[in-house]
């Protein structure tokens, strides 16, 4: 049952975090982003417990390629194949489809930074719980 908890926290914080965040950047969300955000957030948790030793950098670097990834997927859906027009990125530079672009993934980059360090306290707080 700790995991289901855990899963949820996590989740949930991540669907919350980046709607807030976005809606912040551009001043509105999709329902879409808050499903993404959330599995993006459990993929960085999952990550940093499975590599605690690694270096900060290679780690942002695992973030930001697991964000990339979820934002093509996600977005081929939505975007291309639904029509939705939650993004697009085709007025970038070295666009992928309008869906994904170096300039987005560098910015996830650096999301990840204060993700790590807040997954860190999450996995403290979250793990002390369990031991109750």
């Amino acid at each position: 049952m700790h995991k289901v908890k855990e899963f949820a926290a996590v989740y949930g914080i991540g669907a919350f975090g980046y709607s807030l965040l976005e809606i912040l950047w551009r001043g509105f969300t999709h329902w879409t982003m808050a499903l993404t955000g959330g599995y993006c957030m459990w993929m960085i948790y999952q990550a940093n417990l499975t590599l605690p030793k690694a270096r900060w950098w290679k780690k942002c670097a695992l973030g930001a390629a697991i964000i990339t990834m979820a934002e093509f997927t996600v977005g081929c859906i939505v975007n291309v194949i639904c029509h939705l027009n939650v993004w697009d990125y085709s007025k970038q530079r070295f666009n992928l489809m309008g869906q994904i672009c170096p300039l987005y993934s560098f910015l996830w980059f650096l999301l990840c930074i204060p993700l790590y360090g807040f997954s860190n306290l999450l996995k403290g707080r979250l793990h002390r719980g369990s031991s109750r």
